[in-house]
């Protein structure tokens, strides 16, 4: 009885363990031809030890199955003659039927071209939210720039102006071991740091500094690259001589000296250039200099003020393209890391000295109502001189795990002096109205000094933060200069009058701005978070602008005081936030904003008036964001933002220094609020190195700053700041960029719709002008290591315009652009780059000069050198000679086209020497430092 017993029991046991067996099935086929192979031989090994467990074959359709297969972990192996062997892991549950659909063969003969692709795609890894490259994997030529061993990495592109777009988008930081090179210039570290030198290339979005600090995603990003170098690049020396003479005078000149030890970087560079080179970024005035600025409030609610000037002081110290400059200027980088990574500082200090000369040309229209337009024609001469210096300086303490403080300081000090000619002319349809000459000269001294405090503290429960930040900003500008007008008005068409204006002008301007904010933030539950904030807002501004009329002895102290005024704005703001932040896994959604009570008090102290007012402002946000994958996301942001006057704008101040356009100050404007709407969808394949970007946005502005213009009998246009309700814009644009298998060309095509609806009043009238500018585009690009590169860029532009006042007068035209760039490397180290911009502008009834405008430069070089570390060269710009400036502009019922002069042809005999030691890896003791 025992006995039977115990062989039902294991009858049953065996009945049991062949029903819990599995099942894999699939179908082989040849990934080249798409054909399905017979025969084919699957085996199952086991994945401990790699042993045979099981295998068969294909039927004629390239299906197999293999059942009866134990739970567990096995190899599954496709051999097929002429075809690389298949291998893959599987992981096999009871009574599981895998179904492995087609499994792709690849041919032999295939096999090499396919790893070299995975090679490169290997060299790549994804950690987080960063792509990383292993720079070793990626082959340059010896010597190559870092900005050449950007081209060849997957999802990077480098424009012929050495614009950088990753993964679809603008990347707007490069930065070195995660520090700022010279105030986070990117085509300082691009073209002067060395491919050899680098061991990682890490590309991600970087939040915001408060974003990363607190841990609450605020939405904002910028695309940043991080140059990560290698140990045995930080302890050494590297650097670069360029110089370059040529006909007419031209002259380009660089040195560049840097000197790494461990986390210690002092870099030095100077530039003697006559070619436009004027250095690094001084062109942007938010960091390097005082250009059209305004009073206002930003986002955050602080009040911004800094003096927007005059016609006297209308240069804003930057090299535009227009005229000749010539430029000598330099700077010095430091930065470095001690206590164990606790502290860090990182300064620049630059110097500039500029000189820009040459003369212009400008054709307007100003359409009016029944059928009558005013035409102004105006030349030029300009001469332009700035000597600027600048020191910046961070210093940020870690002092424990959760907290840490942050000083930035900056200081500018400029020296500017101008002069100006201009003979002008004005006709009301065929009739003269007015003519006559003006000569300006101005000499300013320019002073700021802006300094920032931050601390920051983490609690223990994660995302409760406390920070607090002060900044003040300290501006001084102190002018002087001479007008010098006569002005002949004709009745009707005939000479009448002559009017002559002689002043000599003053204007002293001063501002103190205080501002500080604290921010706390508390989590609410495993997802949410608040953030509050208080912040207060000082500031104490003074504009004294005098003007002075010849007394008669040649003296200029007679006070003109219809156009002199001393203004005084004060104002103190409190201002509370609220937000909620949301994130889980693949979305984050913050929404909230902040209200601030502004007293306001403006003094007229010329006149001794005082206007007190009081402003609550308001700034409500919203952010959706969704990551449907580490490369596709979709974001909307919504920014409602109100914004104050600029002083020059409110100060009851009339202006004549173009006695021709005389404005008017009015201390009765309201706030405006803007409301922005934006949206955007971005993916990326890093695969098939595909990417798409589409964005749209809408903006429109309740009593936003509009003009209304008089033009009196004799032509002279009296204008003022007013509050206008309507105006409004909107735009969408496209990007498409992908590799193709043909001759692996990377195409790009992309497309834009911009629109606007603007409000002015003329004469009287409400202006409603109507802008629509759609375009097209489409670039093609292929970078061959080693051997060539070329980038070609095609644009198609259509600019329409409807004005209420004239409908009858469309300036519609089409604008072409053609923007190409080539470099062959021949053998012996001979490199030939060619470089093509073609602007072709269509003829209308408005705009009838001819305005096709090619752009050819060409450069020869040759390298020597066991490292190709000399250059000789020559080349050669704007080889057609045809480099003409010219802007064409609609704005409201005013249309213009302006010429300039620039810099035309020259050739360039060139030297270059790049010369590096480096003394192997780091010491352990500035590891930890």
């Amino acid at each position: 009885m025992k006995r039977l017993f115990v062989l039902f029991f294991l009858l049953c046991a065996a009945h049991y363990s062949y029903s819990q067996t599995a099942t894999v099935k699939g179908t082989i086929v040849d990934t080249l031809n798409q054909l399905h192979l017979s025969n084919a031989v699957i085996m199952l090994l086991h994945a401990q030890d790699s042993t045979l467990y099981k295998f068969g074959r294909s039927d004629e359709s390239g299906k197999f199955s293999i059942p009866e297969l134990k739970e567990g972990k096995y190899v599954l192996v496709v051999s097929y003659p002429t075809f690389a062997d298949y291998a893959d892991t599987l992981s096999l549950s009871a009574n599981a039927v895998k179904q492995l659909g087609n499994i792709a063969l690849i041919q032999k003969s295939k096999l090499l071209n396919e790893v070299v692709v995975q090679q490169k795609i290997a060299a790549i890894k994804m950690k987080g939210d960063t792509t990383e490259y292993n720079a070793a994997s990626f082959k340059t030529r010896e010597n190559a720039s870092v900005e050449e061993l950007l081209k060849i990495l997957p999802g990077i592109e480098v424009n012929a102006k050495g614009e950088i777009k990753a993964q679809g988008e603008s990347v707007q930081k490069v930065l070195v071991d995660g520090e700022e090179f010279f105030g986070d210039d990117p085509t300082l570290v691009t073209k002067n740091l060395k491919a050899n030198m680098v061991d990682k290339v890490q590309l991600y979005d970087k939040k915001s500094d408060q974003a990363a600090f607190t841990g609450v995603d605020d939405g904002q990003r910028s695309k940043t690259i991080n140059i990560q170098l290698k140990e045995d690049s930080k302890k050494g020396y590297f650097g670069k001589v360029a110089l370059g003479y040529g006909t007419e005078g031209y002259h380009d000149n660089q040195v560049m000296f840097n000197y790494f030890k461990g986390k210690k970087k002092i870099s030095a560079y100077g530039i003697f250039s006559s070619t436009g080179k004027v250095g690094l970024n001084w062109q942007d005035k938010d960091k390097y200099g005082l250009g059209t600025d305004e009073f206002s409030i930003n986002e955050d609610g602080d009040f911004d003020f800094m003096w927007r000037g005059d016609e006297l002081d209308s240069w804003d110290g930057r090299y535009n393209g227009n005229g000749y400059p010539t430029v000598q200027t330099g700077g010095v980088h430091y930065n470095d890391k001690w206590d164990r990574d606790r502290q860090r500082v990182n300064t620049n200090y630059k110097l500039m000295n500029l000189s820009v000369k040459g003369s212009d040309a400008n054709n307007s229209q100003t359409l009016l109502g029944n059928d009558s337009t005013y035409y102004n024609e105006s030349t030029g001469d300009f001469k332009n001189h700035i000597f600027r210096n600048r020191i910046d300086g961070d210093y940020e303490w870690q002092y424990d795990s959760s907290s840490s403080f942050r000083v930035m300081v900056d200081g500018t000090l400029d020296h500017k002096n101008s002069t100006n000619y201009n003979a002008s002319s004005t006709r009301l349809n065929d009739e003269m109205k007015n003519s006559g000459t003006r000569m300006t000269t101005n000499i300013a001294d320019i002073g700021s000094l802006n300094s920032n405090i931050f601390w920051r503290k983490k609690f223990k429960k994660t995302r409760r933060t406390m920070s607090f930040n002060f900044s003040e900003n300290y501006q001084q500008n102190k002018g002087k200069g001479n007008v010098d007008a006569t002005t002949t008005f004709y009745r009707p068409g005939l000479p009448d009058s002559v009017k002559i204006l002689d002043q000599y002008k003053v204007s002293n301007s001063d501002m103190l701005n205080l501002v500080g904010n604290l921010t706390y933030t508390e989590p609410i539950s495993k997802n949410g978070t608040i953030t509050a904030t208080y912040g207060f807002n000082w500031l104490n501004s003074n504009s004294n602008r005098l003007s002075y009329n010849d007394s008669g002895n040649g003296k200029y102290t007679d006070l003109d005081s219809l156009y002199s005024n001393d203004y005084n704005v004060t104002s103190f703001t409190n201002k509370v936030g609220l937000s909620y932040g949301y994130t889980k896994d693949k979305i984050r959604i913050s929404f909230g904003g902040s209200a601030g009570l502004s007293d306001f008090t403006q003094e007229d102290q010329f006149r001794n008036h005082t206007y007190n007012r009081q402003f609550v402002n308001y700034y409500p946000r919203a952010v959706f964001r969704y990551n449907f994958s580490q490369y596709r996301r979709f974001s909307f942001t919504y920014n409602g933002n109100t914004e104050q006057p600029r002083i020059d704008a409110l100060q009851p101040l009339v202006v004549n220094d173009n006695p021709l356009f005389i404005t008017i100050g009015n201390p009765d404007l309201k706030p405006s609020f803007n409301n922005r709407f934006n949206a955007s969808f971005n993916d990326y394949k890093v695969l098939s190195k595909r990417s798409i970007w589409v964005s749209l946005g809408y903006n429109f502005i309740l009593n936003s700053f509009g003009n209304r213009s008089v033009i009196d009998k004799g032509g002279v246009t009296t204008s003022q700041t007013v509050n206008i309700n309507g105006n409004q814009t909107g735009w969408f644009n496209f990007s498409f960029n992908w590799e193709t298998p043909i001759w692996d060309l990377r195409i790009g095509p992309g497309g834009r719709m911009n629109y606007t609806k603007n409000l002015n009043y003329t004469q009287g009238i409400l202006v409603n002008t109507h802008t629509y500018n759609p375009g097209l585009n489409i670039s093609v690009s292929k970078y061959e290591e080693k051997k060539y590169e070329f980038y070609l860029r095609f644009d198609a532009n259509y600019n329409a315009s409807v004005s209420s006042l004239k409908t009858n007068v469309q300036p519609n035209y089409w604008n072409y652009y053609i923007e190409g760039s080539s470099t062959i490397m021949f053998p012996a180290k001979i490199d030939l780059r060619t470089e093509l911009e073609y602007n072709l502008r269509q003829r209308t009834s408005v705009f009838t000069s001819n305005n096709n405008v090619a752009i050819v430069n060409a450069s020869l070089t040759k390298r020597i050198g066991k490292k190709d570390d000399i250059i000789f060269g020559v080349s050669v710009n704007d080889l057609l000679n045809q480099n003409v400036g010219i802007t064409r502009s609609i704005y409201s019922n005013n249309i213009s086209e302006s010429r300039r002069t620039t810099i035309q042809r020259y050739f360039l005999l060139t030297f270059s020497w790049n010369f590096s030691k480096f003394g192997g890896s780091t010491a352990a003791n500035e590891e930890n430092k």
